[in-house]
């Protein structure tokens, strides 16, 4: 998280943060939005379906890797992606937690 003093926050906030900023690219969201279309792991096709060039798309999937967001297994000489299904649930579980605390205090502003 960079200079950011997490040892001031919980490890659900930094979870968290870690997730939505990993979220916070379009070409990211265009490749999860690929890989749940396809409703099974993915290998090659999003270079041609996001139309970036082949070392954006890793880099992205890299970082998507890296935050539990997919996961990927080895096909032969291909990695096949999907998504990090537990991953993807505590996502929307926290994010569900965050949006439904608003309501807390209806007579706030």
């Amino acid at each position: 998280m960079g200079l950011t003093r997490i040892d001031k926050y919980t490890r659900e906030q930094v979870n968290l943060a870690q997730l939505l900023k990993v979220l916070g690219h379009p070409a990211r969201i265009a490749i999860i939005q690929s890989i749940i279309r396809t409703d099974s792991c993915i290998c090659g096709d999003l270079v041609t379906e996001i139309g970036l060039a082949q070392s954006t798309i890793s880099q992205h999937l890299k970082e998507l890797k890296h935050v539990g967001i997919i996961q990927g297994t080895i096909e032969g000489t291909s990695v096949c992606y999907c998504i990090n299904k537990e991953t993807w649930s505590q996502l929307e579980s926290s994010v569900n937690e965050l949006f439904k605390s608003v309501n807390a205090n209806p007579d706030c502003c």
